[in-house]
């Protein structure tokens, strides 16, 4: 019954009463497969029945028992924190798309979930908490080890919690995990293992402490590293001020103006700009030097660092010029003086001389803010070492100046900067950071501005500065601006004692650096998907200074450093190790609750080459950094993989993360394990985008345009939602809108409803197992020219293509030649076309059998292909085609099988032919149909060309059926598919075909 009347042309009551009289002798569907699908309801039916069959364990257990090989895949550990967001969800299905693909393939792929359970994000949440319960004064009078560990205590309890939810949420998801054996970074196994990771850097010697200018968040009070901050657009001061110069002479030296005819050397003790003189009478123009006093013009955005400033750096190539504008003498870039000049709005500008910047080097300066020079003897010892004093206030060189904005000369506070803190360290400069842990002055810049925060200096700074005339030019300017990633406040360089991880420092072992080590893997031993990564990648590495490592936090592994006596650290591999055992043994609270001597109780001084000589165990004290986060979860390939696969699992094979990692955990992992081990933890890395919404933005709270996971699920259910993403193209952001969830849904349903179509025509039908008799024909019973060939032949080429597009990660491609197979090669044309003799032909006839045995390949593999990605919907169908009844909750499942194997059927060649063919005549058949006289095609019949002969080999009952029409005559003399109008012919009253075999019966009956 491949069509019925059309809706505006009904049937008279006496073609009812004939359709109806063979009513009971067609072959109507029936199956229990829904076509509701009832997702949100069923979807954790499903979780239920693999979990209690234990579905994980047993197909890792099967897999590796089949010794088909083994795909070693890592998961990285999100933070355990909020509910899981649209970026999770995407993250953990494409992972979960890896590890079902890679079992329906025949690899065992063990896959254990993760969090980060340490680090700034929790903390800072717990901290809010107790702040809003009332409970922090009682916690500042704890001594120190007792309030961290009441941190800790709140922090581990927050951590647990959403380790759970998480948990929840990502079954939820129908992700297939070792969910009942999870990595937590908090855990003391982990915690050792991380040690051990670190004592293999300082073993290399690639760990050092150093006073150094760093990243710090003001609001929490800690270092951060690059992988923890966020550019934000900030308005900030942007100020251009003159330093006077120290010696006036000096300077019109430098530029070589000659000395005036009386030889005057007296310096003019006047501001910029201050002369009693005029211009001219100061000799501007005229060949000789202005009697007052010149500058050197800064420009700087942090007016705030200038009480921090101790030198002026030039670029020593480039031309600077002496400048006259608006009475004031000043020197300036040359290529720069219109620009800068311009900006100040200065109505008289004249350039007097230019110099080489190298000339000016040794020029000193007076400090803007400061009458007197810093006491550098007062300053700290780790500030002040090397530092000479004399070098203040000097103009010194530095090649990073460029000419692309401010004046050409760079205000430089070794504190303040990073490449002010190498240019401090080159000019043995003091390294002088006035800037406290909370923001605010200390009592070493002047007295107006000490104990104020630096925030609300700039203000303060620039009125001083605007006072005393050494103002040139001030505006106010957005620009995008480093942010801490939890406060979402505002970061600052600081100069602070942390722990550092070298990457230009040589390994011992080896003699290359890290920095070396990381750009040959990413340019040689790491595949990338996308390509671009690698770029990406060793840019990263090509720019990145070295790894600051330490925080000043509770909730974290501690650095297990210790200090003693007259400046002592110890910190050795041993001792590191030592700690190690301790923290294995007790987690790392132990840090907290026990000793110097306690945690030491394993370390063996004597056996230690690089214990500090004389060292006394009982003088110790121990330190209060903890490790950056990023270091915790970049030792996971140690702490996780080699750990529990007795290094079996090393390297990886696939690290599968967002496109942020580049900078994060792929590079952050990278490093530690080229330390100790010499070569990357991963072969391949996947990178994906970005959630955003449809507009392109970034999604958030604030602007109201977030998709919530739960509810997405609650709406669609997790199959729809993971169908969607099998749809992305992950490697760019992607926009995403409830809309584009339901034309998912739509497709998705289109799915289902094939599915379930080739079951309910399999109801009648039992297929042979091995060595047991049933209704199969075997593939020799497939002719090359049948229909059933075709589409087995066509299914073949699907299950390969989509087990390549598996292996290399293209979803997308796999899930458009699911879609379009189901919807095109099965339901558009297959499926339309046997559905008569499905329906009226005899239910045991051979032709009837082997489109059923056709059916039930499809069925069957169609539910492997489809498993990775609609696991729930793939096993019910799956279950449904082999009857599995309550009693097989563990036995059947789509899950525990692998990818279809070829049916081995083969297809004529010419079926190209034959559907180019199809095409045209269907296109014929529509204008016919479209003029009105032939509204059911089965009234109809199609004359076909054939030239050369290639159609007359085929079935005319099957290119009828394939064309939907009552039959096709061949003929190679025809140049175009014709319609022949067949209503005068008897009609079948079972299939309402008239193909010219229709006859009157002895019950009065027409049937074909």
């Amino acid at each position: 019954m491949s069509n019925s009347p059309t809706p505006n042309a009904p049937a008279p009551a006496g073609e009812k009463a004939e359709k109806n009289r063979y009513k009971a002798t067609v072959n109507l569907q029936k199956t229990t497969f829904p076509m509701k699908a009832n997702l949100v309801q069923n979807e954790p039916a499903s979780l239920q029945r693999w979990d209690a069959a234990g579905l994980y364990q047993a197909v890792q257990s099967a897999r590796a028992a089949e010794g088909s090989g083994r795909f070693v895949f890592h998961d990285g550990p999100p933070y355990a924190n909020g509910n899981i967001h649209l970026g999770h969800m995407l993250n953990k299905c494409l992972k979960d798309f890896v590890v079902r693909s890679r079992l329906m393939m025949g690899q065992a792929c063990p896959f254990v979930p993760g969090w980060d359970c340490h680090g700034l994000p929790i903390e800072h949440k717990v901290m809010q908490e107790l702040a809003s319960a009332g409970k922090l004064e009682k916690l500042a009078s704890l001594t120190e080890d007792d309030r961290r560990m009441a941190v800790r205590r709140e922090c581990k309890k927050y951590a647990e919690k959403f380790v759970k939810l998480h948990t929840s949420q990502l079954k939820r998801l129908l992700t297939l995990a070792d969910y009942e054996h999870p990595y937590l970074t908090m855990l003391p196994e982990y915690e050792g293992a991380t040690l051990e990771v670190f004592a293999g850097l300082v073993e290399q010697g690639l760990v050092y402490r150093q006073l150094k200018a760093v990243h710090w968040s003001p609001e929490n009070q800690t270092a951060l590293a690059e992988a923890e901050l966020e550019y934000e657009d900030r308005l900030d001061p942007s100020v251009y001020v003159d330093f006077e110069a120290d010696d006036a002479d000096a300077v019109y030296d430098a530029f070589g103006l000659p000395r005036d005819a009386a030889g005057q050397e007296e310096e003019d003790e006047s501001a910029p700009g201050s002369s009693d003189e005029g211009a001219d009478a100061g000799g501007v123009g005229g060949g000789g030097r202005p009697s007052f006093r010149p500058s050197f013009m800064i420009w700087t955005t942090t007016p705030w660092t200038l009480p921090a400033n101790l030198a002026i750096a030039v670029n020593p190539a480039f031309e600077y010029a002496l400048v006259f504008a608006d009475g004031a003498v000043t020197v300036i870039a040359k290529d720069l003086v219109g620009k800068v000049t311009k900006l100040g709005k200065a109505e008289d500008v004249r350039v007097l001389a230019t110099v080489r910047g190298d000339r000016l080097l040794g020029l000193r300066y007076r400090h803007p803010l400061r009458s007197t020079p810093i006491d550098v003897a007062a300053l700290p010892e780790a500030a002040r070492r090397h530092a000479d004093a004399s070098r203040l206030y000097t103009v010194v060189a530095a090649d990073y100046v460029t000419l692309d904005d401010g004046t050409g000369l760079v205000h430089t506070a070794p504190g303040h900067g990073a490449e002010d803190y190498q240019t401090g360290l080159r000019e043995h400069l003091p390294i002088y950071c006035p800037v406290r842990e909370d923001g605010t002055y200390d009592a070493t810049v002047p007295e107006k501005l000490r104990g104020l925060s630096i925030w609300k200096a700039n203000d303060a700074v620039v009125a001083t500065l605007r006072d005393s005339g050494h103002l040139f030019h001030h505006h106010t300017f957005s620009h995008s601006y480093p942010h801490d990633w939890r406060s979402k406040t505002p970061v600052i360089f600081r100069a602070t004692e942390q722990w550092f991880v070298g990457v230009d420092s040589p390994a011992r072992s080896g003699g290359r650096t890290l920095r070396e080590m990381a750009q040959h893997a990413a340019s040689e031993q790491i595949g990338f998907v996308p390509e671009w990564g690698r770029n990406r990648l060793r840019g990263m590495l090509e720019s990145r200074p070295d790894w600051c490592i330490s925080r000043q936090r509770a909730w974290g592994l501690p650095i297990p450093a210790f200090y003693g006596p007259g400046g002592l650290v110890l910190l050795t591999a041993a001792s590191v190790r030592a700690v190690a055992r301790v923290f294995r043994e007790k987690g790392s609270d132990a840090w907290f609750t026990e000793s110097p001597e306690q945690l030491l109780r394993h370390y063996q001084p004597a056996a230690d080459p690089d214990a500090p000589a004389n060292l006394d165990v009982k003088a110790l004290r121990k330190g209060h950094d903890i490790f950056d986060v990023w270091f915790e979860s970049g030792s996971s390939w140690h702490a996780v993989m080699r750990e529990r696969s007795a290094g079996r699992d090393y390297p990886i094979d696939l690290y599968l993360e967002g496109s942020d990692q580049h900078r994060g955990w792929f590079q952050l992992s990278l490093l530690p394990a080229l330390g100790v081990t010499g070569r990357p933890p991963f072969t391949s890395v996947l990178t994906h985008g970005f959630m955003v919404d449809k507009d392109g933005r970034k999604m958030s709270k604030s602007l109201g345009n977030t998709l919530e996971v739960e509810d997405l699920v609650h709406e669609f259910g997790a199959e729809v939602c993971r169908w969607w993403i099998a749809t992305l193209a992950y490697e760019g952001d992607i926009k995403s809108d409830k809309e584009f969830f339901r034309t998912a849904g739509e497709a998705y349903f289109k799915i289902r409803n094939t599915l379930r179509f080739m079951l309910g025509n399999l109801d009648d039908f039992t297929p042979s197992a091995p060595g047991r008799p049933g209704m199969c024909v075997g593939p020799d019973h497939f002719t090359p020219t049948s229909l059933d060939a075709w589409v087995l032949a066509e299914f073949d080429a699907l299950t390969a293509d989509c087990r390549r597009a598996f292996e290399t990660y293209q979803f997308r491609h796999m899930a458009e030649r699911l879609y379009n197979f189901c919807n095109d090669t099965l339901s558009a044309t297959y499926v339309a076309a046997v559905k008569d003799r499905l329906y009226c032909d005899r239910k045991d006839s051979p032709r009837r059998r082997r489109t059923q045995t056709a059916l039930w390949d499809l069925t069957d593999g169609l539910c492997r292909l489809l498993a990775p990605v609609l696991p729930h919907t793939a096993d019910e169908a799956f279950r449904n085609l082999h009857r599995a009844g309550p009693d097989a909750a563990g036995s059947v499942c789509v899950h525990r099988e692998l990818f279809p194997k070829p049916t081995g059927v083969r297809a004529d060649p010419a079926w190209p032919a034959v559907m180019a063919a199809r095409h045209a005549a269907l296109a014929v058949l529509e204008a016919e149909r479209a003029k009105g006289d032939l509204s059911n095609p089965l009234d109809a019949g199609i004359v076909l060309p054939d030239p050369e002969g290639t159609l007359a080999r085929f079935d005319p009952a099957d290119l009828a059926d394939l064309l939907g029409v009552s039959r096709v005559q061949i003929d190679p003399r025809a140049a175009a598919p014709r319609v022949l109008d067949l209503r005068a012919e008897p009609r079948c009253e079972r299939s309402w075909k008239r193909d010219g075999t229709v006859r009157a019966r002895s019950d009065g009956g027409m049937l074909s």
